[in-house]
């Protein structure tokens, strides 16, 4: 499983990190997420499919 962020659609919004601080962080400044582990367990997977879902702006993705 990995995580990929588009930085061009991403508006910065936190929900991603509001989610799953553990994963994403939010750079208020640039106001664009920073991926802290791009390759998470399959045990958080759920945790993190919700936080990816969570993006208004459709900017994360989740793969195998």
């Amino acid at each position: 499983m990995r995580i990929s962020a588009d930085l061009d659609k991403c508006e910065g919004l936190g929900m991603c990190e509001a989610m799953a601080n553990d994963y994403f962080e939010v750079d208020e400044d640039e106001d664009q997420v920073t991926i802290l582990d791009d390759s998470p367990p399959e045990s958080d997977r759920a945790h993190v499919y919700a936080a990816v879902q969570a993006c208004p702006v459709l900017a994360l993705t989740l793969t195998d």
